[in-house]
């Protein structure tokens, strides 16, 4: 399919605004004052714009093909459409944690958002070793948010039914379900790990075991069309405020970034979640800080918690509670922990051999950064092998703790 129209530049991007009421009424692009393009370069073109009294806003637009390839890999633009819906949708449940869209153009696939310029992506603010306490536990009801109100435990299966359908995401789904589970046992040539890890890697792939359980994964992914989830959900694409001492309230969290949206198991964003807080444990071990490390692990327990309190709070108000009781309540509450652990081994193992890496580890030294990539291999591995008998969250937690802080 041919997708021919204007891409944002910084010469066109204050007459784009000024056209558009909806943006002119939060920026004037006639007096802009600093344009900047800040985007990581993978797939979109993104531009912080601020006019001359200080207003802000970001304009976010998909480009119809894979920007860090080229258009030798083309993708569909109209992922911005759903990233925009998705959004839409999970500030109406959480207004507080999810970033604002202001107005989203169908016809030139871009998104303008609320500006996040005073808060700064988690990851960073993690690898930078500040403590944002309480984003954690922030997250894990967030996702329990999406769980029930998008899916048919907070709307009718009509109402359900209709945003599953607009919401297919096939082509960025085909990459997670390459890309997470397929290729970090099946190299297809885009893997690549430092030569200090080859052989972990080797392991890697000639685990059975990982392997048995890395087609359960793909399958759950593939068929649990549970609730409109994030889709990659990670401390890349959460933003925070605050001052980042231990002890001290963060002001603000938010969500962003959801291209990747999809109808899935809700237990994929928490498992994402889980995992990246293993690479902040790998990092802050291999920094010999282990108190930083135990830290980090302990927001496993805290998104947990999170999750589990607001979906049980939530049983009592479902759209159906005869059949869907609290006993049912519980019992997708103890299958979701099993998947997110599962989940969390996937993603594990894909940012430390796949194509697309952390920089959690890749920002380590190399003396550095095999030991500890070594160590989420070996971590990811434990984790896929006792999936199926995980019972609490402190089982996922002692696992993780037992190979990633030997």
């Amino acid at each position: 399919m041919s997708h021919e129209y204007e891409f944002l530049t910084e010469a066109n991007i204050g007459e784009y605004i000024t056209a558009h009421p909806e943006l002119q009424q939060r920026i004037d692009g006639s007096a802009l004052a600093e344009i900047r393009e800040i985007g990581d370069g993978n797939l979109n073109l993104v531009f912080h714009v601020r006019d001359a009294a200080g207003r802000s806003l970001i304009l976010k637009q998909a480009l119809p093909y894979v920007r860090m390839t080229g258009e030798g890999w083309p993708m569909t633009p109209d992922r911005a459409r759903r990233e925009a819906e998705s959004l839409v949708a999970h500030h109406a449940i959480s207004p507080d944690l999810v970033v604002e869209v202001v107005k989203y153009d169908h016809d030139r696939y871009i998104l303008a958002l609320e500006d996040l310029s005073d808060h700064r992506v988690w990851r960073g603010a993690l690898n930078d070793g500040e403590c944002h306490d309480g984003v954690a536990i922030e997250l894990g009801r967030y996702v329990a948010g999406v769980a029930v109100g998008t899916s048919v435990l907070g709307q009718s299966r009509g109402e359900v039914a209709d945003t599953a359908a607009r919401s297919q995401n096939a082509e960025l789904c085909v990459i997670t379900e390459d890309l997470v589970f397929t290729e970090p046992v099946f190299d297809i040539g885009r893997n690549a790990v430092l030569p200090e890890n080859e052989a972990d890697a080797a392991a890697l792939a000639a685990d059975a075991t990982f392997a048995t359980a890395m087609s359960e994964a793909k399958w759950r992914f593939m068929t649990r069309a549970e609730a409109l989830i994030h889709g990659d959900l990670h401390t890349g694409s959460v933003m925070v405020r605050g001052s980042g001492r231990r002890g001290e309230a963060t002001e603000s969290v938010k969500v962003f970034d959801s291209e990747f949206a999809f109808y899935g198991p809700v237990a994929f964003d928490i498992g994402a979640l889980f995992a990246n807080y293993a690479f902040a444990a790998a990092r802050a071990r291999a920094q010999g800080d282990d108190e930083r490390a135990a830290w980090a692990l302990s927001l496993i327990e805290q998104t947990w918690t999170g999750f589990e309190e607001a979906y049980l709070a939530a049983a009592a108000t479902w759209h159906e509670t005869k059949l869907f009781d609290d006993a049912f309540a519980r019992r997708r509450v103890a299958e979701i922990l099993r998947e997110s652990a599962l989940f969390a081994a996937a993603k594990m193992a894909r940012r430390i051999v796949g194509a697309a890496k952390v920089a959690d580890i890749e920002t380590l030294e190399p003396a550095l950064r095999a030991p500890a990539a070594r160590s989420v291999l070996v971590a990811a591995r434990a984790l896929a092998a006792e999936w199926t008998d995980i019972t609490s969250i402190s089982g996922i937690r002692t696992t993780l703790r037992t190979h990633l802080l030997p």
